[in-house]
Order: C-alpha cells, then sequence, then structure tokens
C-alpha cells in the first residue's frame, strides 16, 4: 500500500504541482481512506520527501548504467541530459516552485542532488572530453557545469518559456543541444553528428508506419 500511496502522489504532483494536490485527492485516486494514508504517512511532505528521494536514486542508477555504456564522453552526456530532458518533460512547471517556496526540506533534497550529483558528473564529463579532445580546451569547466545545471530549471521558468507559447520538450531539447554544440571541437562535432544519425535512426525504426 506504501508504495502505491507513493507511485499515486508521485503521478498528481508530476501534473498538477504539489500545492494543489490534497491527502483527499490522493486518498480518492486510489479509492481508500485519508486514514489509511495516515497509517505510511505522517502529512503530505514525507510524501513529497520520499517522492523525491526515490526518483533521485532511479536518476542517479538510470545515469551510471547510461554512462558504463557510452562509448566516449559526447555520447555520455547526450545520453544522461536526454534522459533528463524526458524525464523533465512529465513535470509541471509549477512544481519546481512549490517545493522551492512551501517545502524546504523537500527542496533540499533537490538542490543536494543538483549541487552534488548533476553539476559534478556534468563536470567529469567536460573534463574527460577535453582530456580527449573532443571539447575545446579554452573553457571553463566550472563555469559551464554550473550553467547547464541551472538550464535545466530555465525550461521551467513560466517567466522565459510560458507554456501556452512553448513545448517543454522542445525547450529543453533545444537548450540541452545548444550547450553541447557550444563546446565541441572538430573532433567532437564528428561524434556529435554520428550521435544524431544514429539516434535518428532508431527514432524511425520504433515509429509507426503512416
Amino acid at each position: 500500500m506504501k508504495e502505491r500511496i507513493l507511485a499515486e502522489a508521485e503521478q498528481l504532483f508530476w501534473k498538477y504541482g504539489v500545492r494543489s494536490v490534497t491527502m483527499e485527492d490522493i486518498a480518492r485516486r486510489l479509492g481508500i481512506s485519508k486514514k489509511t494514508i495516515y497509517q505510511h504517512f505522517s502529512d503530505k511532505e514525507e510524501i513529497l520527501q520520499q517522492v523525491i528521494a526515490g526518483n533521485i536514486n532511479e536518476s542517479e542508477t538510470k545515469a551510471e548504467c547510461l554512462t558504463t555504456h557510452a562509448t566516449n564522453p559526447v555520447e555520455e552526456i547526450l545520453m544522461v541530459l536526454d534522459m533528463m530532458r524526458k524525464k523533465s518533460v512529465k513535470v509541471n512547471p509549477n512544481f519546481l516552485i512549490d517545493i522551492q517556496r512551501h517545502y524546504p526540506d523537500a527542496f533540499a533534497l533537490y538542490k543536494q542532488h543538483k549541487e552534488q550529483y548533476i553539476r559534478r558528473s556534468i563536470l567529469e564529463n567536460i573534463q574527460k572530453g577535453i582530456d580527449q579532445g573532443l571539447y575545446r580546451s579554452d573553457i571553463n569547466p566550472s563555469i559551464l557545469a554550473r550553467l547547464r545545471v541551472e538550464q535545466i530549471e530555465w525550461a521551467f521558468n513560466n517567466d522565459f518559456f510560458p507554456t501556452d507559447e512553448y513545448d517543454m520538450l522542445e525547450v529543453q531539447h533545444e537548450l540541452m543541444h545548444h550547450f553541447v554544440r557550444g563546446i565541441l571541437t572538430e573532433k567532437g562535432f564528428a561524434v556529435y553528428n554520428q550521435y544524431l544519425n544514429q539516434f535518428k535512426h532508431e527514432v524511425e525504426r520504433v515509429q509507426p508506419n503512416a
């Protein structure tokens, strides 16, 4: 039951944000009483914290798997950033705003993940890419790693990209590829284009015939 509650709460948080979702909403969607939820969780913020912690663990595990199978830093960063992009598309733009303003403990989990894992992973990737001649040697890895981390949140900012004007998937795609292209050497571009062509063919294979 605890896992069912977390799974349903996660879907509701992602779709509607956190503040607008009540314990009654979660109970109603599961066909159970609020009392049953309170047998497992003290309040909504505890549910939120466990949802975020579970997602962080899942994301880090998947990223480590992709990193292990990547043949070079260019493929690695594109695979990991694309994974993050696809996951972020499911999230209501109000989600980050809600937890930042109203759920400090939950937001602290996200901040720790962003600073200690995402930024560190991007920094390590940039340094590997420079060593292998795939990324430009005249860039500042620390500055660009932080830039890329912040870009992920920019896509959720309704002042920058109003949801009635921009598609979240497309915004994340453009920001990601603009960042990667800006750090590539000529050698890196050859690898980058090869990856894009491979990805295009894979997409075409799984798409149904018209």
